[in-house]
């Protein structure tokens, strides 16, 4: 009898064991993922993580003209942007201006509504650019770094590099920042209290 006691009590050691090992496993896949912030693919395998809103360099509330290109086609724009440490808010216009969409990030929470633009149009790609304009660098280049790129500032640019090819190329001027994205071909200015 005491044989089967000693059998039970090795089995009950060996599933309370098991049983800690799948707690500790899954304690560790539970760490890995908390952070469900948004991500954007810069490239094809370099994935950067929307930083907190609290990295913004300083709060902006003002109108930008936006001129841009793509794909041969020009466009202009103008957005009313208001953003903070507690996330952002910008408004689309045309030049007459009618809204074009508006995109909210507070709390967490991402929305982007447009009549003009496609639904299928990822809100935060325009974040992302974005942050890379008028977030703190040091935030940038932290989160860059995990992703393989790197990030170089001096007093009127920011570039972004894969390696040694330069990817995205930002210009600040007195009153406009020029944003040019070498990887996926497109160009913006953005003009105003800058």
């Amino acid at each position: 009898m005491s044989c089967f006691f000693k059998q039970k009590r090795k089995l009950n050691l060996f599933f309370l064991f098991m049983a800690g090992l799948v707690f500790c496993v899954c304690s560790c896949v539970t760490a890995s993922v908390k952070d469900n912030r948004p991500f954007v693919w810069i490239t094809d395998n370099s994935k950067f993580i929307l930083l907190h809103p609290q990295n913004i360099e300083k709060p902006l509330d003002e109108y930008q003209l936006m001129s841009a290109s793509f794909a041969g086609q020009n466009y202009y724009m103008i957005s009313w942007v208001k953003a903070d440490e507690s996330g952002m808010d910008i408004v689309l216009m045309n030049e007459m201006g009618a809204n074009m969409g508006e995109l909210i990030w507070r709390d967490g929470n991402l929305s982007f509504t447009s009549t003009v633009f496609p639904s299928s149009m990822p809100p935060e790609y325009i974040i992302a650019d974005f942050q890379f304009c008028f977030f703190k660098s040091a935030a940038l280049s932290q989160e860059l770094k995990k992703s393989g790129l790197s990030f170089i500032e001096t007093e009127t640019t920011r570039h972004i590099y894969m390696k040694n090819t330069l990817i995205i190329e930002i210009t600040k001027e007195q009153n406009s920042i020029t944003f040019n994205n070498h990887l996926r071909g497109y160009t913006y200015t953005l003009e105003g209290g800058i």
